[in-house]
This record gives C-alpha cells, structure tokens and sequence, in this order.
C-alpha cells in the first residue's frame, strides 16, 4: 500500500463527543480503577505498576476495572506446585526412556534415529507432563444446540487422559458460561433460524467460489449494505472466517517501511497478521496510554532504524474487549493519541460488537464516539451474531483497496448463504426493528453475575461492564479441579492457565449471554447433575 492511498485513510481532527465530569465513589476493592477518582495505577503480577496519563473529559461515564495483585503467599505456592509438577515430569520421562512407563507420545521409529527429530521431546514437556494431568477440562463434545444450557457427551479413560471413551451417557441441561454467545443468538429456532433455513432452500448450503469470481451473491451485498449502516461507516466488506479477517488483512495494510504499535495482550490472529506484513512491531503495556504514547513519540523523532526515516505509516492495533482479561479498550484516549501523532488505527471488535454500546454497536458506542475517529474496525460474527466471518468496515477508499489487495478477500471462498442471513437477521434484531432490547439484557445479566461472585469473596479481572469475567484460581492443580467440579454441578466454563496466562493468573473465564436467566445464574452454583441414559449416535 502506498503513502499517498495511505493518506487517504486518515480522518479529519475533530472528535465529536459530549463532555461530562460525573463522579463516581470507589467499590472497596484492592486495585481499583476508576478514571473519576485517581490516575490509572493499578498493580499487576507481571508488571508493578502501570501508569498513564489520564483525562477524565473524555469519558462520559466513570470507567472501572479491577486487577487485583497475585498475595504473595499464593504467587509462591504456585510456583512450586509448577515446581513439583516440572520435577515429577522429568521423573515419568526417566521412566519412559527406560519402558517402565508406557510411552503414549508421539516419537520417531527406531530406524529415524539419526534422523533430525520430529518431536522435539523438551518442547512437549508441559504438554505430555503438565496439560495431560488436566485434559478432561477442554475438547469435551456436546451434542445440543451452544445456547443458554447444552447436552454434553459424557466420556472416560483408562490412561490418564490420553485417549477418552464415549459411556453412551449424555449429561442434560448443563449451563453453557462458557460459549461467546452474548446475545443468545445460537438457537436453531426462532426468527434467525427460520431465516437461515429460508435461504438454504433458496441458495444451498455453499457457494462454491470467490466473491471476486462466481461467488458473490445478492445476500452477500445485502449483507455488507447493512453492516455499514449498523457500524455508521461509509462501506464494509464481509469475510468467511474472522482469525483471517485479521491475519489476512493487516499484511494488505502495511509492510516494510511501516510500524505496528500492537497491545501486548492482542489476539494470535492480530499478532499473525502483524508478522505476516513485514512491518516493524512494538508491543506496548495493555491499556497503558503512557507506554503508547512513548512509543509514539520514539517513531517520530527517531523514524526507522538504521536510516532515521520516517515511517511509511504508522498502525496502533487493539481489541475492543480482550477476552482474557475481561478488559474494555481505553479507546477515547487511544483516539486523541492516534489523532495528535497522525497514526492509524486498527481496532478488532470481535468480542465487544453486539455486546457492548446502547445500541449493541461496540465500544465505539459504548464510549459515545464517532465511528469516523476509527480508520479500520473489525469485528466477527461468532460471538454476538452465533455465526460465523468476520467484516471490515471504514471509509469507501480503504474497502476498495481492500477488495483487491486482501487475501481473504481474493483467494477466499464466499461466506455460506445460510450463515449470512443468519447474521442479517440477527443484526437487524440488535438494532432493534423488532423492537427488542437485549443489549439491555446482557448489561443486566452482567453487572448482577459479577456482583454475585464479588459478594461471594471470588477475585475477578476486568471491567464492571465486560460479559467475559475471569475469575482467578491461580494454582495449576485447581485449574483441573475447577473445572471438574463445575461439570458436577452441571455447569460448563472454561479454564485457562499457562501458557495462555501468566504462570501465576490461570483463571475460569465466564462468558455472560443475554440468553441466560436469573434462576440460572443464582441456582447454578448449587445444581447437580443430570445424567442421561442416552444414544449419542444419532
């Protein structure tokens, strides 16, 4: 991409926003946030402090998050239950070598062993010694609708976790905390699926083709006209897959010569894509105005390496919601920053669009800015929509670059029929024309879940507003337990550790639906489980 189509991205100078100077009490816990009480200084396991220059005039609502410090005592038992773990783990693998301990790795043959190893047995270590202790927790197969409660196929093994036998028993009505659908639109009944399945008579199932050759369909435009009407941009463009969206697109935006400013804890798709461009990549504290902006005026002054020239361009990438931390991009700060240095900005709204904003229109709604101060906005349709894709939206100029120069968009097959009427029934559902509020819902649902697990003395990240809540557990071996215990009491989340976090912050991560009732969300710590008796090949 060049400088002068560059250029045409830029937006003009002004922020159009109301200004409010609304105070807000502090909630009584540790390492509170809030912008109408104090300068952002919170204290985090892996960094002591993180500082940034705060304006409060560019908040319309007080903005909280709480990041509560690892206790030490906890950082240190942790350690050593890894500890134990790694020292154990080198004893089974002493075992394995000698054959007194079956080996269920994957090795080389016998006569490959001058050969370059294929598998690199250190590099397997955490996975063969560390994550096959607890492996039960993830891959568990459902065989229901992902919607507010799902059947999960209940299974066993025999050697510790590295192969699973069905039981024939499917466990009913489990809790679904753990699926990205905000809005409860994962259904196969109701307005979106009959719509879906309207269309799948109409138009089949698959295209067949790429939109720039046989496959762009009358839905697909459909589609894209309603998006950018939805996001209030000039034009958009839609994908079949959203992690390509992202590590497809951002190496038609940049390459060499240009500099990516990318928040430390950004998706894999972003970081991909990163690297794919050839560009130049800094990674600054996550939502942490001052090292940004240091690294802004660093790009500046110094210009590139070596030759001190200034930077083709220079691309400030965020999320809108980051789904481990449960926390909500700085993004009015982030936009005056982005503003005063004449940088772009790539902003991924993959788990904040539908969810957040009083017309479910994402952060940039949620904070009361123009979608104009965002050069590129992305976002996916697997979460808030139930579909699937992901789309980019911004200025005429910048989609149709896009259309020529991306990847996704030129070697891509076309979005499914089907799926893209489910997103544009379900859209047309967010903004309201059929005169629902379930952005209401999820705001609701939201607050009262997160105020529950703080009454019940659980420490949890992120902020007041996010639907995806990490709830800390810390030590490894409760990461296995958590989990397990969750199921037997018919409830299904997700537990993450290392190396997804930092070794002292593994966590369960809830993920709050519109779709979920109070009943649900009050009854679910004390349900049992029901098993069922059932024929799980249908």
């Amino acid at each position: 991409m060049t400088e002068s189509s560059a250029t045409k991205l830029l937006n003009g100078d002004a922020c159009h926003r109301t200004l409010h100077g609304k105070n807000a009490s502090k909630n009584g816990y540790v390492k509170n946030h809030c912008l109408f009480q104090q300068s952002q200084k919170y204290r985090r396991a892996r960094e002591k402090r993180q500082n940034a220059t705060t304006n409060p005039s560019l908040y319309q609502k007080p903005f909280v998050e709480s990041f509560e410090e690892t206790p030490l005592l906890v950082a240190v038992l942790t350690y050593m239950g890894y500890g134990i773990l790694t020292l154990f783990g080198y004893l089974r693998d002493f075992l394995r070598h000698w054959n007194i301990e079956k080996c269920h790795v994957a090795r080389e043959r016998e006569q490959q062993k001058d050969f370059v190893p294929l598998y690199q047995d250190f590099e397997n270590f955490y996975t063969r010694n560390l994550y096959m202790r607890i492996r039960d927790n993830w891959n568990r197969p459902i065989c229901s609708v992902p919607g507010a409660k799902m059947d999960v196929v209940e299974r066993v093994t025999h050697n510790y976790n590295w192969t699973f036998e069905h039981t024939g028993t499917v466990v009913k009505d489990v809790i679904n905390m753990g699926s990205y659908n905000y809005l409860g639109f994962a259904e196969n009944t109701g307005a979106c699926a009959d719509a879906a399945v309207e269309v799948t008579h109409a138009y089949g199932a698959g295209v067949g083709s790429t939109r720039c050759e046989m496959g762009n369909l009358d839905v697909h435009e459909e589609l894209e006209l309603l998006i950018a009407r939805f996001l209030g941009v000039e034009s958009s463009m839609a994908f079949g897959m959203g992690f390509a969206t992202n590590s497809m697109n951002i190496p038609a935006l940049t390459g060499k010569g240009c500099l990516i400013l990318s928040d430390e804890l950004n998706h894999a798709s972003l970081v991909l894509g990163a690297r794919l461009s050839g560009s130049t990549i800094r990674v600054f504290k996550h939502n942490n105005m001052q090292s940004l902006e240091k690294l802004l005026r660093d790009a500046i002054v110094h210009g590139q390496p070596r030759t001190h020239r200034p930077w083709k361009k220079i691309l400030i990438v965020v999320e809108g919601i980051y789904s481990m931390e449960g926390s909500i991009v700085r993004l009015p700060e982030i936009v005056a920053l982005k503003k005063r240095y004449k940088a772009y900005l790539y902003l991924d709204e993959a788990h904040s669009i539908g969810a957040l904003g009083p017309q479910g229109r994402g952060v940039v709604n949620y904070f009361g800015l123009d979608p104009k101060d965002v050069d590129i906005m992305m976002g996916t349709f697997t979460k808030s929509f139930g579909a699937a894709g992901g789309y980019i939206g911004g200025r005429k100029e910048l989609i149709d670059y896009l259309r020529c120069h991306s990847h996704s968009a030129v070697y891509a097959t076309s979005m499914s029929p089907p799926v893209a009427q489910q997103i544009i029934t379900s859209m047309k559902i967010i903004m309201g024309e059929d005169g629902t509020s379930l952005g209401v819902q999820l705001s609701e649902n939201t607050n009262y879940f997160r105020r529950k697990l703080l009454d019940m003395g659980f420490i949890i990240y992120g902020n007041d507003d996010s639907p995806v809540v990490p709830l800390m557990l810390y030590m490894p071996a409760k990461i296995g337990a958590f989990g397990r215990e969750m199921l037997k009491r018919n409830i299904g989340t997700v537990v993450v550790g290392f190396p997804a976090t930092p070794i002292i912050e593994s966590r369960a991560r809830f993920c709050v639906s519109a779709a979920h009732t109070k009943e649900m969300l009050d009854t679910g710590w004390h349900g049992r489980r029901r098993r069922v008796p059932t024929d799980i090949q249908r």
